[in-house]
């Protein structure tokens, strides 16, 4: 039977409404976090999260800026007249680390890494540890180096460093430990190292000493190469391009190789496959009479119980069928009410005393063992009727 128009969109309705909630909600949060994360510290963009504002401070001070995405563009502009800052430093590979690090040793310029982690401090900046981020907050210097005392209060927190570098400064420390590091590396270079990157955002340049301490940090060259590590650098991906934080030549899991967005989208499908099962599970509910497609007499379901024992070798059940039978329909006859129409103890005798004959004759015949084979069962049947015959007539 064809379904109407009305039944298809009662059954489909809900699955309906749920895609067309899941598509809202995916729009909205793509809205959302477009708005907030697009641009992030590229110096190109006037979001709030970009660092236009910066950029421009900084060629209004004559300072070049200029973008680059490949680590090969970025060795190649180290120079004693370069700062090169790294806005994502943990998510280059070891090989672009050490091709990095081989090209500003000895240039003499100046690197400044944005919250750089174990993943790459281990070769950008040698003996410094990161320790656990604090918060990012307003923060007082509280150090020597000269731009930091300049600049005052600044938004910095996030990671907090530890080295035993003789020549450096720690500035801004949190619960101790500084969240700016400058590390001297010798022919009049250095490397800077940020806990956080607020203070470079448009929406934070123009608090505290933001915009001071970042002019002096990226304008102490005449030129500024703004390094944004990318996915499609051929370097991340050619001979020796181990994933971010990998040795050369180590072992990756198969976890290592998924990337971290599969986790919540395998979580996120987990949860929506729940859902729909429960949506769509089974659920009692009252039980529903139908009518049957066709009438069948009384006298065919009986064959067809009959020929169901029979094929089983059930004859102790169709015995006790055919007896309980007898019973319910003898009990009214001799005055027995139903519920005593099965105890021994009360059919019996009345039986006895409606026909003049021994209890066990009787008992035997109603309570009886069941029969040892087909022509015993037959016997019991005609027996019975017989039984009932006799009350009908007495």
């Amino acid at each position: 039977m064809s379904l109407t128009g009305r039944q298809v969109w009662t059954r489909s309705r809900g699955l309906l409404l749920a895609v067309l909630l899941l598509v809202a909600a995916g729009i909205t949060m793509a809205a959302l976090r477009s708005g907030a994360h697009h641009g992030a510290l590229d110096p190109r963009s006037a979001d709030p999260a970009g660092s236009r504002a910066v950029a421009e401070l900084l060629r209004a001070q004559g300072v070049s800026v200029r973008v680059v995405t490949t680590v090969g563009d970025a060795s190649d502009a180290a120079g004693p007249d370069v700062t090169l800052l790294v806005t994502d430093p943990d998510l280059l590979t070891r090989s672009q680390q050490r091709t990095l690090v081989s090209a500003t040793d000895s240039a003499g310029g100046r690197t400044v890494l944005l919250a750089p982690g174990p993943a790459s401090l281990g070769t950008l900046a040698p003996g410094v540890a990161a320790e656990s981020p604090a918060r990012i907050s307003a923060r007082d210097p509280q150090c020597d180096y000269a731009p930091a005392r300049r600049a005052g209060e600044a938004a910095l927190g996030g990671a907090r460093y530890t080295t035993d570098a003789p020549d450096s400064d720690g500035c801004y420390p949190g619960d101790g430990l500084p969240t700016l590091l400058r590390l001297d590396t010798g022919a009049g270079g250095d490397t800077v190292l940020l806990g956080a990157s607020d203070l470079l955002h448009n929406e934070h340049l123009d608090e505290h000493g933001n915009a001071s301490l970042a002019l002096q940090l990226l304008g102490s060259r005449p030129e500024l190469v703004w390094y944004m590590p990318s996915l499609n650098d051929p370097a991340a991906s050619g001979p020796g391009g181990e994933a971010p934080g990998e040795e050369a030549g180590g072992e990756q899991s198969f976890l290592d190789l998924i990337p971290s967005g599969w986790l919540w989208g395998t979580l996120q499908l987990t949860l929506a496959a729940v859902l729909a099962a429960v949506w769509r599970g089974r659920r009692l509910g009252p039980l529903v009479t139908e009518r049957l497609p066709v009438a069948v007499r009384a006298s065919e379901a009986t064959e067809g119980r009959a020929r169901l024992y029979h094929k089983a070798n059930a004859r102790d059940r169709a015995a006790a069928s055919l007896r309980s039978a007898a019973r319910a329909r003898l009990a009214p006859r001799l005055g027995v009410s139903t519920a005593d129409a099965h105890a021994p103890a009360v059919l019996l005798p009345a039986v006895a005393a409606q026909l003049d004959r021994p209890e066990r004759d009787i008992h035997d015949l109603l309570f009886g063992p069941p029969p040892a084979d087909d022509t015993s069962l037959v016997l019991l049947a005609d027996h019975l009727d017989a039984l009932e015959r006799e009350v009908r007539t007495a």
